[in-house]
């Protein structure tokens, strides 16, 4: 529930925060985060925490390294990334992470490929028209069937669909 999720949240920002800048970056989790069997590795910047809960199996040196590419790579693709950033393009930061990191799983540390993939999508996007225009080439789409008559009714099991004149809108 969110309730608990905001809780999560709350409790990870007073463990992190009351930490001393000279003491290592990584401690236990938080009794709602599950104690012992989970540790909060975290990185600061400036203004950003950028805070990894893992499994006490997880290398916490390797997991510092991850953050660090993770910084690098919002760095190069927002140019010198900011808390605006992270909120106005929340969308952006959750593909960057998933080029890094899916299911648990590291995919890619290579800052190098994984900046090649966003520029990829980006690319995409724009050759799209980006998700703005998704309304505009669904109307475009439905408009190049080529059907030799409009159906009038759509049967699919015990559903009956009537389908309204359209002659007005083409």
């Amino acid at each position: 529930p969110e309730e608990i999720q905001q809780q999560i949240v709350r409790e990870t920002f007073h463990l992190v925060l009351k930490r001393d800048d000279n003491i290592c970056n990584f401690l236990e989790g938080g009794s709602l985060i599950g104690g012992s069997d989970y540790k909060l590795i975290y990185r600061h910047y400036a203004t950003l925490y950028f805070v990894f809960c893992v499994d006490s199996s997880e290398s916490e040196l390797g997991i510092l390294d991850l953050i660090q590419v993770f910084v690098e790579t919002l760095d190069k693709c927002f140019e010198n990334v900011c808390e605006l950033d992270l909120i106005f393009h929340m969308d952006k930061v959750h593909y960057i992470l998933q080029e890094v990191v899916m299911g648990g799983m590291v995919l890619e540390t290579n800052m190098n490929e994984i900046v090649a993939q966003i520029e990829a999508q980006n690319r995409l996007e724009k050759s799209e028209g980006g998700l703005s225009a998704a309304p505009a080439r669904a109307v475009s789409a439905v408009k190049n069937i080529n059907l030799p008559e409009i159906p009038r009714n759509i049967n699919i099991g015990d559903l009956n669909i009537k389908v309204p004149n359209l002659s007005q809108f083409v």
